[in-house]
This record gives structure tokens, sequence and C-alpha cells, in this order.
């Protein structure tokens, strides 16, 4: 008789959790602006240094609402340990996380974030993620939810000419009243 044993296994996203870095380098590598810091002004630059020279892959700059701001990033196959970017000029946002990813020793991947604030009346993205958590935790009750917000959407009334996007047509056509005799439908 063969028998075989069925475990469960925890329920685990795997879409949002990275693997831990195993190499130290995220938690030795400086930015510029720091991490969660607060500034006056908005940034005109994002510097990262590396403990060990490096090929980054990846460098994203988004604000709160997910929306990408264009860096301008282009994968360069050489390695560093300093990379530095000029930045257009940014809107205000309540924060800016920056996202890079680097290709290690032994091409391991590993990957990284910082976020930043700037203005009169900024806060910390720390304490401003908290409170959305908190937020989010009191209006859904279960930790274990992943709330992804929707994407903005504009919403454009009487466009000249107007226009549709598939799959959605809308035909303006003027239809034969039912009791037509006329109409042979």
């Amino acid at each position: 008789m063969l028998t075989s044993s069925v475990l469960a296994q925890p329920f685990a996203s795997t879409v949002h959790r990275q693997p831990a870095d195993v190499t130290g380098i995220a938690a030795k590598t400086e930015t510029t602006p720091d991490d969660d810091a607060v500034l006056a002004a908005a940034p005109e630059l994002l510097n990262l240094q590396f403990p060990d020279a490096v090929r980054l892959v990846k460098l994203t700059l988004r604000n709160e609402q997910r929306d990408w701001v264009d860096i301008s990033f282009r994968y360069s196959p050489f390695a560093r340990d300093f990379y530095e970017w000029d930045l257009p000029r940014l809107e205000p946002a309540v924060y800016y996380t920056a996202d890079w990813a680097i290709l290690a020793a032994n091409d391991r991947l590993v990957r990284g974030s910082f976020s930043f604030s700037f203005g009169p009346d900024a806060e910390r993205p720390s304490v401003t993620r908290a409170s959305e958590e908190t937020l989010l935790l009191q209006r859904y009750g279960d930790p274990t939810i992943q709330y992804v917000p929707p994407p903005r959407t504009d919403i454009i009334i009487n466009q000249d000419p107007p226009r549709y996007d598939p799959p959605f047509t809308i035909e303006l056509n003027e239809e034969l009243p039912i009791n037509n005799p006329n109409n042979n439908n």
C-alpha cells in the first residue's frame, strides 16, 4: 500500500515579497536623498553609492500614487560603485520612491528602494505609509489583504471630435421607429 503525507503550507503572496539580501549590499548602500528624508525642496539629483562595483539594471522613480517619473535610466553593462542621475522637475507629491536592482557578484540580483518627500508640509514617507496601513487595517480588518490602488482615470466629456477606444464603439445613427411599416426588422 502506497501512502503519502500532504502538509498544508501557509499562504504567502510572492508578488510583493523579495528574497532576503544575503549579500548585505542593500543595507550598506548610501543614497541621496537619504531613505525616509524630508527635504525643503525637490532634489535635483539621485545618487546611489554601493559598497562594491555593481551593474545597475533597474532604477525607477514613482510617486505615492504609483505614477512613474521618466528619469531616462538606461542600462550600462559596466560595473561601478557610484551612480548619479539628474532629475526632471518633480511635481508636488506626498512622497516619491526610487526602486533599484543590481547584479552583484555571481550575477546575484539584489533589490532595494528608498523614499523621500519635500516641501513645507512634507512628512516622512514611513509615517505616511504607516497611517495608510492603519486606515486599510481599520477598513478591511485582515492584515493579509494587500490593497493595490486602482489606476487613475481621466474622464473627458464633450471631446471634439468624439473618440472611443476599442473594444467600446458607440454609433449614433438615427434609428427607425419600431412602428414604421417600412422597417423590416
